[in-house]
């Protein structure tokens, strides 16, 4: 769909024109939804333990699954167990979780609640909830949006679905309790900008901003671990089934290699045919880089006799008021496990 919210085309523009009446009844669904939970029509339903919910008003992209990953690793390191709730779409997001944070308990469910109960039943103590901005039928303590610099006019129209990615417009933002505004590969005055604006927009909402970098580089099939400064001045083939392959090629292109794209997308399941493709590139290019989303799904399907892709992590680095982020998180883990208490909240 990038091809239609991004293009400058005729094709493209015309297509966006003609989809905007759709765009207009979703966003009167949305808003008439918002209203009923807001006025306490509908009735949120609560979950078993302290929970932070992680997500965007855009399609993809912006980083809140590295973000809900930080967050799940942080309670690991405060000695707590976290359980990662997921809707369930796309089959590579609960791999790349267990991966991330080995520690957590994964379960993926479109249902919360069950979903919930079955982190329980497993020994969870603390909810992390990606990607559940929406999701208003599930009540949480700490409610975090995540915004993308990379996300904004005048690199993509804010156009509701479906003639363009957001699925909620910007007002969306005051029901969270914290804002988080992500680059990966816009300047960080790009991002302080945004920040700003939101800071100026919603005073009494912390807002932070982090940055999304390239991480560790390491073997797919050997884990072992390679140094950045190898692809320099070297043909790299870098494979993307991301909502952004673009911003992961500018990335691995600022080494000083010279890059390939080759993009796919998101949550591609990949195909003896794709897996043959990329056989054949590590044998024309110097070397061939995936990310993590798309290792967790060719590392078991790629063939013994064949080079090896190098696996591009992603670090992740507060740049602005990360603080603000931990204290909040310490609040939620000092609250008690045993819940006596409604969670409905009338924040949300």
């Amino acid at each position: 769909m990038r091809w239609l919210w991004t293009g400058r085309g005729v094709g493209s523009r015309f297509t966006r024109l003609l989809l905007l009446p759709l765009s207009a009844v979703y966003g009167g669904v949305v808003a008439g939804r918002a209203a009923l939970y807001r006025l306490g029509v509908l009735r949120r339903r609560s979950l078993p333990l302290p929970a932070v919910a992680i997500g965007n008003l855009t399609v993809g992209g912006v980083g809140k699954t590295p973000l809900a990953a930080w967050i799940a690793a942080f309670c690991v390191r405060a000695g707590r167990r976290p359980g990662i709730l997921l809707r369930g779409y796309g089959a590579d997001e609960p791999q790349v979780h267990r991966r991330l944070v080995p520690a957590a308990i994964v379960v993926a469910d479109p249902d919360r609640i069950a979903g919930a109960a079955a982190a329980v039943a497993q020994g969870c103590d603390v909810l992390v909830l990606d990607d559940a901005y929406q999701r208003l039928d599930t009540a949480r303590d700490l409610n975090i949006a995540v915004v993308s610099a990379e996300q904004l006019p005048p690199r993509i129209p804010t156009w509701l679905l479906p003639s363009g990615p957001w699925r909620e417009g910007m007002g969306a933002l005051g029901r969270a309790d914290l804002i988080v505004v992500t680059r990966k590969r816009v300047d960080r005055a790009v991002s302080r900008a945004l920040a700003d604006r939101l800071v100026a927009r919603w005073p009494d909402t912390p807002v932070a901003e982090a940055t999304l970098a390239l991480g560790d580089l390491a073997g797919m099939r050997t884990g072992t671990g390679r140094r950045w400064d190898e692809l320099r001045q070297r043909s790299v083939v870098a494979v993307a089934g991301i909502a952004d392959p673009e911003s992961f090629a500018v990335q691995v292109r600022a080494t000083g290699a010279t890059v390939q794209l080759m993009a796919y997308q998101d949550h591609h399941a990949y195909g003896a045919d794709d897996v043959a493709a990329l056989v054949r590139a590590t044998t024309t290019a110097d070397y061939v880089v995936v990310t993590e989303k798309d290792a967790v799904k060719l590392r078991p399907r790629w063939p013994a006799d064949a080079a090896e892709p190098l696996v591009a992590g992603l670090a992740w680095t507060w740049e602005r008021n990360g603080d603000a982020v931990t204290q909040a998180l310490e609040r939620l883990l000092a609250a008690p496990i045993s819940r006596t208490r409604d969670l409905t909240d009338t924040h949300l």
